[in-house]
């Protein structure tokens, strides 16, 4: 992800100018989720001597050098799973008009939110109005 996107980028600062190699850094990031997203899941094949990693599955592509793999899918945080220490996300707070990772949508796993509670304002004037919103 960092060599095949380097280029030399020099600035001056003052009397001294300075050079850089590293591509930016949100570059990087959305390389390495492009290639996260596409990652084959491969398994061990002992031909001869030798082992290999072939994909688990024939629909997967084969890959090649630049690609990522793995061995062991990750477990499904979305749910509880006290033996892996997986707390899941029901429960949590989200942002419903969020498209990031804290958006009800992506944070509930599909599952949607709930609006649990709404407030009684003891107050001359109301100031602020909160909306809170939970995984399901």
């Amino acid at each position: 992800a960092l060599l095949t996107h380097v280029k030399l980028e020099c600035k001056c600062h003052g009397v001294s100018g300075s050079c850089e190699v590293m591509p930016p850094f949100h570059k990087v990031g959305d390389i390495l989720k492009e290639k996260f997203e596409g990652a084959t899941e491969v398994h061990t094949k002992q031909v001869g001597s030798h082992k290999l990693l072939v994909p688990k599955s024939s629909r997967f592509k084969p890959y090649t050098a630049q690609d990522l793999i793995y061995l062991l899918a990750s477990p499904d945080f979305c749910d509880r799973d006290p033996q892996h220490g997986v707390f899941g996300t029901s429960g949590h707070q989200c942002n419903r008009t969020s498209p990031a990772m804290d958006g009800c949508e992506l944070l509930c796993c599909g599952r949607g939110c709930k609006f649990p509670w709404c407030c009684a304002v003891r107050c001359k004037q109301c100031r602020h109005l909160v909306e809170m919103h939970n995984c399901r």
